[in-house]
C-alpha cells in the first residue's frame, strides 16, 4: 500500500491509500478512518459504497461520520467506485464505466478485464484491511449511498453470515427495473436477465436471502425517486417475504450528500449497536 493522505481528527486519524489489485489489474484507492483505541484493541469496521460519480473523496468530505465513529469505536473505510487509469475502459455518459462499477464482476467486453469490483470487495480488500488493520473481522457491518446502497444491500445478501448490519441511503433496490440497472447490468452481464438476479436486492430477497434487519433512509424530494430508485419495490418483497425492514422516508431531502450526512451519525450509532453488542 502507498499511503496517499493522513490527518488526525477526533482524536482517530482520517487515512488515504492507493494500492495494486490483482481483482481488477490496476491501482485501486480507499480511505480508511482509524478511531483512537488501545494498541492491542480490534474495533468492528463499517463499509460505506459510494455512488455514481463518485470516488472516496466524497463520502471521507462530507459524509460527517468521524465524530461518531470515535464515539463508537469503529473503523469506517470506503472503497472506490470503480477501477481507473489509462487503460480502462469507459463510457461517455455518467453511468456507465469508471465511476460506474456497480459493484459486480463484468463478463462481457471490453468490461470484464477490469470491472472486477464483486470480487475486489468480497474477497481482495476485506484480506487486506484484515492484514493491515486493527480490524475485528468478525464484527463487519456495511452501508452506501444510491449505487453504493445497491451494492450494501446486495454484498450483504449474498453473504448473510460476514455482516452483522445492513443499512443504505437512498439505494438502487432493484436494478432489473429502473434504466440506471438496466443499462449497467445488460452492458456489463450481457442480455440474460437471470444473470442479472445476483445484483438486485428484491431478487435476492424474493429468492430466499435473509437478514436480520435492514434500515434504510430515502429523502421524498429525491429527484430519482421514481424512475430509478422505487423503494416501495423494496418495502414490497420484504413484506412478501417476512423480511424486517425500517424504511424511513425522510420529508424534504434530496438526493446529496446534504442527505446522507444529516442521518449518517444515526446509521453509525445503529450498526454500533449491532457491532458492540458483545465487544470483547
Amino acid at each position: 500500500m502507498e499511503l496517499a493522505s493522513s490527518n488526525k481528527c477526533h482524536g482517530g486519524v482520517q487515512r488515504s491509500y492507493t494500492h495494486q489489485s490483482d481483482a481488477t489489474g490496476t491501482a485501486m484507492s480507499f480511505s480508511i478512518f482509524l478511531p483512537g483505541h488501545r494498541p492491542d484493541e480490534r474495533l468492528p469496521v463499517l463499509w460505506f459504497l459510494s455512488g455514481l460519480t463518485c470516488t472516496p473523496a466524497n463520502v471521507t468530505e462530507k459524509g460527517e461520520f468521524r465524530e461518531a465513529c470515535a464515539e463508537h469505536g469503529i473503523i469506517l473505510v470506503a472503497p472506490d467506485t470503480s477501477p481507473r487509469g489509462d487503460d480502462v475502459p469507459d463510457d461517455e455518459e455518467y453511468d456507465f464505466g469508471k465511476s460506474a462499477g456497480f459493484y459486480l464482476d463484468a463478463t462481457e467486453q471490453p468490461w470484464s478485464q477490469h470491472f472486477r469490483m464483486r470480487t475486489y470487495l468480497e474477497q481482495e480488500l476485506p484480506t487486506l484491511i484484515a492484514r493491515e488493520f486493527p480490524v475485528d473481522m468478525a464484527r463487519q457491518g456495511i452501508t452506501g449511498h444510491s449505487m453504493g446502497g445497491h451494492g450494501a444491500l446486495t454484498i450483504a445478501l449474498r453473504d448473510p453470515a460476514r455482516f452483522r448490519s445492513v443499512s443504505a441511503f437512498a439505494p438502487i433496490v432493484s436494478p432489473l427495473n429502473c434504466p440506471w440497472g438496466e443499462k449497467a447490468l445488460s452492458g456489463y452481464l450481457g442480455a440474460d436477465r437471470t444473470a442479472w438476479c445476483d445484483y438486485d436486492s428484491c431478487a435476492l430477497i424474493d429468492a430466499g436471502a435473509r437478514l436480520p434487519d435492514l434500515l434504510v433512509d430515502q429523502g421524498d424530494a429525491d429527484i430519482f425517486l421514481e424512475e430509478q430508485l422505487k423503494p416501495h419495490l423494496l418495502a414490497e418483497a420484504c413484506e412478501r417475504s417476512g423480511q424486517p425492514l425500517t424504511l424511513r422516508m425522510q420529508p424534504g431531502y434530496d438526493h446529496s450528500f446534504y442527505f446522507v450526512s444529516t442521518f449518517m451519525a444515526d446509521h453509525v450509532a445503529w450498526h454500533a449497536a449491532r457491532l458492540n453488542g458483545d465487544r470483547q
